[in-house]
């Protein structure tokens, strides 16, 4: 059987690193996208490397979905040249950023670059790359636990999380009869660069997050990329449409 190939979008920091390690050490070759910190992701690239696997970064920013076209036609490149291949076989939709403002104060510009990097670029991405999806493959979306509870300042934000959940489902449905597996991961608040690294920095709002968590801290990038990376794996392949949280048990 040939080796699998992940593509992970947003792999260069955070999550989708710690993905990318974590599916490295199950076997799985990697390409992976970064918005624009190439040094950064050639490090990456060298620490996959350095575990065994073949690994390749391409530039795509997800808030630009008129890019999507001229990407896959790289990734069909660079799987040829580099893997000697032609498919993947997992998709993980994790690259995003973050927004926090009020409704009231919720400009259309930061409206419209959420609903760009957390819907509508996944949504045509994944469009786009079905026909280098393996047939029996897994695809892995990223949602957030603020679908399942509410802190101010975070609607257009979580509102787009909400859309790429049903957008699993649908997923799921409509590519049952290939037998390729959709589901989404809800973390919890985790200690990364992510919106500014304020989990991570801040340590108010550390303790406060902690304090809220039944585990009795925040989550860290590798608590989320190992479930990622289960979730990927044939060893949850009964599991199917699912929103899963891993957040350390937050807001119960």
């Amino acid at each position: 059987m040939s080796t699998p190939i992940a593509l992970i979008t947003g792999g260069s920091r955070g999550l989708g690193r710690a993905a990318a390690l974590a599916l490295a050490a199950r076997g799985v070759d990697i390409v992976f996208t970064y918005r624009g910190n190439r040094a950064e992701a050639a490090r990456v690239v060298a620490e996959l490397e350095a575990r065994g696997r073949k690994a390749a970064a391409l530039q795509l920013d997800l808030t630009r979905p008129q890019d999507i076209p001229a990407f896959v036609e790289s990734l069909r490149e660079k799987l040829a040249t580099h893997f000697g291949r032609d498919r993947i076989r997992y998709l993980l939709n994790n690259a995003g950023t973050g927004a926090n403002a009020p409704i009231a104060a919720t400009t259309e510009a930061q409206f419209d670059e959420m609903m760009n990097a957390h819907l509508k670029g996944p949504f045509f991405l994944t469009q786009a790359l079905l026909p280098l999806l393996e047939d029996g493959g897994r695809i892995l979306n990223v949602s957030s636990g603020l679908t399942r509870f509410a802190m101010a300042g975070y609607a257009a934000y979580a509102s787009m999380k909400a859309a790429i959940e049903t957008f699993t489902r649908y997923l799921a449905v409509e590519l049952g009869p290939r037998r390729i597996g959709v589901n989404v991961i809800a973390p919890g608040a985790i200690a990364t660069d992510f919106g500014g690294g304020a989990v991570r920095d801040n340590a108010e709002l550390n303790r406060a997050v902690a304090s809220n968590t039944a585990l009795g801290r925040v989550g860290q990038a590798d608590d989320i990329g190992s479930v990622m990376a289960v979730l990927l794996s044939e060893q949850t392949y009964w599991i199917n449409g699912q929103r899963v949280e891993a957040s350390g048990g937050v807001m119960l």
